[in-house]
């Protein structure tokens, strides 16, 4: 088990959702996230207080989690003086990038020296099964996106918080690194092989009570040349009974792909529509999730309102203004 309270290592990420491992963590597990280290032009914060090593272990911290989640995963020369000086100080690690902290010689060698763990969440630890496609009992809602980055995550996390305060039957699925950290269970889908991705939400949304809901967090976008893989696993694999497309409007174009614009929400609709009626032929979107944090409030009403009025169904941003139309939207089917 990793170890808590956290000291979150922001490092040198260039802008604010270059840290949404740590956001996450700090916006779910508040107490979990005590402090956060920068490095020089780091242009991310978590409004947390700014912390030596020295002064996060006097705090009470006890494991380093690298909140970065950078393209390729990989761990950055740049952090290993301060990743090195936090196991000597008494720090464990915790990562979740594909750059694995134990395949690190000069890491695992000072681990090793000073008797402390080193925790990469990234690593499938189940042998999983090639998806079957059988219909399983109980209900399934996936989040899907136009883009990287968007949301998908908070949407079902806001939306099981909300099911549960309503009484009703639902549980958050991880799969990705932020979300098992979160939760401290899922499956870290991209490191699957891809064989047998399908099978592993399969295996991670076994069969339920009828009326169990499993709230998938989506990954990637079809749309996203880099990253559609997986969110097509996601898809067949979670079998979904319902999709909320979810949409940040401020891109100016794919993250991490310049040259390529954001689809519509039209064509998220429709071609991931499409793509779960291979597994699911009743699948249905029931509604679209807004991430809105860019925007003025008003702002943000006014666009919410307008994809709603456009579209025919329930729009939000489900961590700004709540989740209750989305859940709204299930309880109906």
């Amino acid at each position: 088990m990793i170890e808590t309270p956290y000291l979150l290592f922001l490092g040198d990420a260039p802008d604010q959702l270059a840290a949404k491992v740590a956001q996450g963590i700090k916006d779910w597990r508040p107490d979990y996230a005590v402090a956060q280290f920068r490095m020089e032009g780091c242009k991310a914060d978590m409004g947390l207080p700014d912390m030596t090593l020295a002064e996060a272990k006097a705090a009470g911290c006890k494991t380093m989690v690298v909140g970065v989640a950078n393209r390729g995963g990989v761990i950055s020369p740049a952090w290993k003086k301060v990743l090195v000086a936090a196991l000597e100080e008494g720090f464990d690690l915790a990562s979740g990038l594909h750059n694995l902290l134990r395949d690190e010689e000069d890491l695992a060698a000072v681990a090793r020296a000073t008797g402390r763990a080193l925790h990469d969440v990234r690593v499938p630890e189940v042998d999983y099964p090639i998806a079957n496609g059988r219909k399983r009992q109980g209900r399934r809602m996936l989040a899907v996106g136009t883009d990287c980055s968007v949301g998908k995550m908070y949407t079902a996390l806001c939306m099981e918080r909300e099911m549960r305060a309503r009484g009703m039957n639902a549980s958050f699925r991880a799969t990705g690194q932020t979300g098992i950290l979160i939760t401290g269970d899922g499956v870290p889908l991209d490191a699957v092989v891809a064989d047998f991705m399908s099978g592993a939400v399969e295996y991670l949304t076994p069969d339920n009570d009828p009326d169990h809901w499993d709230l998938i967090e989506g990954q990637g976008s079809l749309f996203h040349i880099s990253y559609s893989g997986v969110t097509l696993a996601l898809i067949h694999g979670g079998q979904p009974d319902a999709l909320v497309v979810c949409h940040e409007p401020m891109r100016a174009h794919m993250r991490g792909l310049p040259e390529y614009a954001l689809p519509s929400l039209e064509q998220v609709r429709d071609a991931a529509l499409a793509m779960a009626r291979v597994a699911n032929p009743g699948c249905v979107v029931v509604g679209y999730a807004i991430n809105t944090q860019a925007l003025p409030e008003a702002e943000a009403r006014a666009y919410v309102a307008e994809v709603e009025a456009r579209l025919g169904l329930p729009a939000t941003d489900p961590f700004r203004f709540g989740a209750a139309k989305l859940v709204d939207a299930l309880a109906a089917l």
